[in-house]
């Protein structure tokens, strides 16, 4: 009977979370990636729509806010699997959030290196399977094989996005909030649509025959906010480079 009602609980937000980024190259699988979606609220899905389009416009203006605010969000993610283990996954996420937010401030530009970073693991294991279903159809194992090796991407990304922090401060500052936003923004929006009952079946249908639909907006909107974000920080003095 416990075991019953264990399993029937409702997800919670970070059980959503927790799942979703469970891989680096979640948006290229997107059956998986809608069925933890559809567990997301109305609420939560509205409260990540609006976020990812504030982080995505104006995440610059405020990038020690957005900085600090992602590794909470990324301390509470990871703390909470961590603490599923030891059945005290609350606890966990709490300290583990708290603690990498604390850290951002006394070493803020090693914190945007470390995001910038995961940003571009983030970017470069999503496209390299994005590639990979491209080859499908003319040399599937091939593709398959080449898809199971997404670390590779993620680590060209990584190496690329980190380095770059150290060396154009102010593009990495643009490229991290545009990316973050763009991927929470489609995120909280794909949720929100799932949330309609008549356009659940055709959203998902639409989506998991083309695999390549959620990477391609996630792209697109961080083109559009990077392209808007260099522009206005062009003209801005309000992002300063840490000492």
């Amino acid at each position: 009977m416990i075991t019953t009602l264990a399993q029937a609980k409702t997800p919670t937000v970070l059980d959503t979370v927790t799942h979703v980024f469970s891989r680096a190259d979640t948006l290229a699988h997107p059956e998986s990636l809608m069925t933890h979606l559809q567990t997301l609220s109305v609420v939560w899905s509205v409260i990540f729509l609006v976020v990812g389009v504030l982080c995505l416009f104006n995440g610059y203006k405020f990038y020690r806010i957005a900085t600090i605010g992602l590794a909470l969000a990324i301390g509470a993610t990871a703390g909470y699997a961590l603490g599923t283990h030891i059945k005290a996954p609350y606890v966990v996420a709490g300290c583990l959030a708290l603690l990498l937010a604390v850290a951002c401030f006394p070493m803020m530009k090693y914190a945007v290196a470390v995001l910038g970073g995961l940003s571009g693991a983030w970017i470069g294991a999503n496209v390299w399977t994005s590639v990979c279903h491209l080859l499908m159809k003319t040399n599937p194992d091939a593709a398959a094989t080449a898809s199971s090796n997404h670390w590779i991407g993620a680590l060209i990304g990584l190496i690329v996005f980190g380095m770059l922090a150290f060396i154009l401060f102010k593009l990495s500052i643009v490229l991290l909030t545009s990316v973050s936003g763009s991927t929470i923004a489609v995120l909280g929006m794909l949720a929100l649509l799932l949330q309609f009952k008549p356009w659940q079946e055709t959203i998902r249908t639409a989506l998991s025959e083309h695999a390549l639909i959620i990477p391609m907006l996630v792209l697109v909107a961080a083109t559009i906010g990077l392209i808007l974000q260099e522009t206005s920080a062009a003209q801005s003095s309000s992002v300063k480079e840490p000492s």
